[in-house]
């Protein structure tokens, strides 16, 4: 394991962990705050406090004059450079990515326009659908299954498989409750996967990565949160080979998008491909979530990953 620490940030400077917000993910927005602000306090950081993030959070951060601000938001102006607009207008270091690369990510389809400039980043071949587009005429070149996912939306909602283009409709009207742009891609049958990308004193390393096997036909929102509908086995069942080329795609993917400090790429993988499908620019924090449980497979400890997220801070400076 390589040395981790960054620019050692003061244990006596105010840190604002800022959770909460106006996602639907604002409950578990919380346990990630709570998890990173009691780690803060065993690392010994004596002045920190967690901020509910609300729509007066410019007046709450410039009344609590902080040094930092370690984000532990997720969804909606959370991950999606709102958050990260303010904290720049008020000069306020904060974790995680920076305006642009959180934009961007929290959107698949542009997600994916970007990733396409790297030949080196394997992508499942897919159709952007815009209010008003002929959604027949836009998907005859994909090949069925297909599934549609709404652009900008987590927790697998709005997503439909489509087994036939009589179906594609209603899949689609499906999506559009969410948002009005949709991203329809070829339903593939694979490994998923998931890997954490963190920087280090040494620059950019990957967790170690993280396989789900799901009970259901894909890995959907039952699946993701229903206790037993999927299996996690870590680190996952791959090759040494297909394992180094999955962690150096991640962290290529991560550098293409612009992230910085902290992030989380997930792959499918089919007949040893290796396809991106999204970047979640705040991973979740909570004792049950995906980054901890990858970084603790590599010896890295809830506290010393929060350390490490923290020290990226000044990355955004």
């Amino acid at each position: 394991m390589q040395n981790i620490i960054q620019n050692k940030i003061d244990k006596s400077a105010k840190i604002a962990v800022l959770c909460g917000g106006m996602s639907s993910e604002a409950e578990v927005s919380r346990r990630s705050g709570n998890g990173c602000y009691n780690a803060l306090k065993r690392l010994g950081y004596t002045n920190v406090e967690l901020v509910e993030v609300d729509e007066n959070i410019a007046q709450k951060l410039q009344n609590g004059e902080y040094e930092y601000a370690y984000n532990a938001l997720h969804g909606k102006y959370g991950e999606d450079g709102c958050i990260q607009g303010i904290l720049e207008i008020l000069q306020i270091p904060y974790t995680g990515c920076g305006v642009m690369s959180s934009a961007v990510c929290m959107n698949k389809e542009y997600t994916k326009r970007i990733l396409s400039t790297c030949k080196e980043i394997p992508l499942i071949k897919s159709v952007f659908v815009q209010k008003g587009d002929d959604v027949k005429e836009k998907t005859k070149d994909l090949n069925y299954p297909l599934i549609t996912k709404p652009v900008c939306e987590g927790s697998s909602f709005g997503m439909t498989k489509v087994n036939t283009p009589d179906e594609l409709e209603k899949a689609y009207n499906d999506a559009i409750k969410y948002n009005d742009d949709v991203l329809i891609e070829e339903y593939l049958v694979g490994i998923c996967a998931t890997v954490g990308v963190l920087e280090g004193e040494n620059g950019l390393f990957a967790t170690e990565i993280l396989e789900l096997r799901p009970k259901n036909e894909w890995y959907d929102y039952e699946a993701k949160y229903t206790k037993g509908m999927t299996e996690f086995i870590l680190p996952a069942e791959l090759s040494d080979e297909m394992t180094k080329q999955v962690k150096n795609i991640a962290i290529k993917a991560f550098q293409i998008a612009g992230c910085k400090g902290v992030s989380r790429v997930d792959f499918l993988i089919v007949d040893n491909i290796p396809y991106v499908l999204e970047i979640n620019t705040s991973p979740g924090m909570t004792d049950t979530s995906d980054l901890p449980a990858q970084a603790a497979a590599m010896g890295i400890s809830y506290d010393n990953l929060v350390e490490i997220i923290l020290n990226g801070a000044g990355l955004n400076k």
